[in-house]
């Protein structure tokens, strides 16, 4: 699909009495006060208002440009300074709208309030990581740490964590969205204000703190942004300037049946160039003036989709080449800032390059992995879990390219709705027991070897049992109880990134399972980036209750190999029964199709990972 053709936005083209006027939307300050400027098509007169003129619209009128746009300047107008629109609607009505640009406001039903964009960044040069070295960590700003009980935590709260991201291994935090909800409790996928960061989580300023230390600890930030709906609560942007059809939202949305949504009938109307310019400008906001590294789009098959399926009667074209036109437009500016989607349909053309008919993201969460790993997790029965279901799901790439996949066995969703953290599904009521602990780290160092970006979310390496909810702060006493837990993430991150110097094919974009053997519930599989000793690493899982002394796979090749991880080692937990093994020297014989063979003492639900010394 090729992207409708824009007309340059009529906000710079502007009368004479206005040429003084800068650039943007919004409110914009400089030197002599600040700029106003909104789009509102239907208006019969506009104003901006607030104490500074005693809410007075005839105090600071705006004048109309082109194309439904208004604009002025206030003199001596500071940062700080609160105020709105005020609109006069064809019928003759009088409305008070917040900024739909505004940076920041007083709260989700208050004010906007005139932000200062500049922030002292000192000497941030934080280089993005490589993407086949990401590690992320999934985040809630509210409840991953908040130390006062009466109030969420915030993103200065969430500063005081990074050390323990940092020595964990962590170097991505992608945090649920930010932007201004109704209340100070929610999962934030209900934005009011698009622009705003939230008020109960310290608002823009703390933010760009929070990302500055962020990457003073070597942590790039992921911010998730929602664009298939707005609202529905506290929605200024709603029937706007007055103008709706059908009983619908107005300028900023569909006025008929491509308004319906999982969320409401409060999906943005992708095909007016106004709203394309306002979604587009968001998404570069955050990348240009937040220095964020990277937007995870949320459920973007409802962007391209109204019922966010493969229905081609019910596409949406210019949703999109909406997306494929912010993809270009970051790709040409910031090449080296990620974008992910979640689509979960397994649709190949999500990442592939726009050049080739593709919409351009990075990366996109990947349901061929989570749903059949987490089903073989927490499946009650060894004999119903399919180890050739685990093999697809660890052999899958989008384009060939190993790291158009995120993948995971926890987010926000997998612990939540009806379902719970792996562990909690896996022993309801009992989750911090052997069995709980066996499998949801095998899935964990899965997660962590097989082809893909890997994620985990908050709270997973302490052990975080229930589901997850926006009232209930982790609880961070479980970092000591679970301290061999935590180490094993922590070694596992560690070989994941080859920071040991042995385990390169991690980063690598090859992968084969050699090894599935669905009777007795083990498989093996190789990763390798050019191959060799420190390279080619292989990995060997067990899915059953059932240990073996010396199980047999095949080798690529002769010499040592060494484990350089096994989950059942007693030092991760003292349930667990093994000390660290050393390995074994691969016999010459064919086996699994490999010209050596070794064997390996495998306890139950274990993962073992070898590889050899770099020459």
């Amino acid at each position: 699909m090729s992207s409708p053709k824009l007309r340059a936005r009529p906000a710079k083209q502007k009368p004479a009495s206005q040429a003084a006027l800068p650039a943007g939307m919004g409110a914009i300050l400089h030197r002599d006060g600040t700029a106003f400027r909104v789009w509102a098509p239907n208006a019969q007169a506009v104003a901006v208002v607030g104490p500074f003129n005693d809410w007075n619209p005839e105090a600071h009128p705006l004048a109309h440009e082109t194309d439904g746009y208004w604009a002025a300047n206030v003199p001596a107008l500071a940062a700080g300074t609160e105020y709105k629109f005020w609109l006069k609607t064809e019928a003759g009505d009088e409305l008070t709208r917040n900024d739909p640009y505004a940076r920041e406001v007083t709260h989700s039903a208050g004010n906007s309030v005139v932000h200062d964009p500049g922030f002292d960044w000192g000497d941030d040069q934080f280089d993005m990581p490589a993407w086949n070295e990401l590690v992320i960590y999934e985040l809630h700003v509210g409840t991953f740490y908040a130390p006062d009980p009466t109030r969420p935590g915030t993103f200065l709260d969430a500063i005081e964590k990074l050390g323990y991201l940092q020595s964990l291994g962590v170097n991505a935090v992608e945090i649920m969205p930010a932007t201004e909800f109704p209340g100070s409790l929610s999962w934030g996928y209900n934005p009011a204000h698009p622009f705003a960061i939230e008020t109960d989580y310290g608002g823009p300023l703390a933010f760009k703190q929070f990302i500055k230390a962020a990457h003073q600890h070597g942590i790039a930030v992921i911010l998730d942004v929602v664009y298939n709906h707005f609202g529905p609560g506290d929605l200024d942007l709603w029937q706007f300037d007055g103008w709706s059809e059908n009983d619908g939202g107005g300028i900023y949305f569909y006025n008929d049946w491509r308004a319906e949504t999982p969320w409401g009938h409060n999906r943005p109307d992708y095909g007016r160039d106004a709203v394309r310019f306002y979604i587009r400008d968001n998404a570069l906001m955050w990348l240009e003036e937040y220095r964020v590294d990277g937007l995870r789009a949320d459920a973007i098959a409802h962007i391209r989709n109204v019922d966010g399926t493969s229905d081609p009667a019910r596409d949406l074209p210019e949703g999109w080449s909406l997306m494929k036109w912010i993809n270009e437009e970051i790709r040409e500016r910031m090449p080296w800032k990620i974008t992910i989607a979640e689509d979960l349909l397994g649709n190949e053309y999500i990442t592939r390059a726009p050049e080739d008919g593709g919409q351009g993201f990075a990366a996109q969460w990947d349901a061929a992995f989570v749903y059949p790993v987490r089903e073989a997790l927490v499946t009650p029965n060894d004999q119903d879990r399919s180890m050739p279901a685990v093999a697809e799901a660890i052999s899958k790439t989008y384009n060939g390219d190993a790291f158009q996949r995120i993948i995971y066995t926890e987010s926000h969703d997998e612990v939540a709705n009806g379902k719970a953290r792996v562990t909690e599904e896996i022993m309801p009521g009992n989750a911090a027991s052997w069995f709980p602990k066996k499998r949801s780290t095998l899935g964990a160092a899965l997660v962590f070897t097989a082809p893909g970006i890997p994620m985990i979310f908050q709270g997973q390496p302490m052990l975080a049992d229930g589901y997850f909810s926006d009232d209930q702060p982790l609880d961070w006493t479980r970092e000591k109880q679970f301290a061999g837990l935590v180490h094993l993430y922590r070694d596992l991150i560690a070989l994941r990134r080859n920071q040991r110097g042995v385990t390169r094919g991690l980063t690598g974009q090859h992968v084969e399972v050699f090894h599935v053997n669905d009777e007795q519930k083990v498989l093996a599989f190789c990763r390798w980036a050019d191959g060799g000793p420190g390279d080619t690493t292989v990995v060997l899982c067990n899915f059953a209750d059932r240990a073996h002394d010396a199980y047999t796979i095949g080798l690529p090749t002769g010499g040592q190999w060494h484990v350089r991880f096994n989950s059942d080692w007693a030092g991760y937990d003292e349930e667990f029964g093994n000390s660290e093994s050393v390995g074994t020297e691969a016999e010459e014989g064919e086996y699994d199709g490999k010209p050596f063979n070794g064997s390996f003492g495998l306890a139950p639900y274990s993962v073992l990972i070898l590889s050899q010394d770099a020459g």
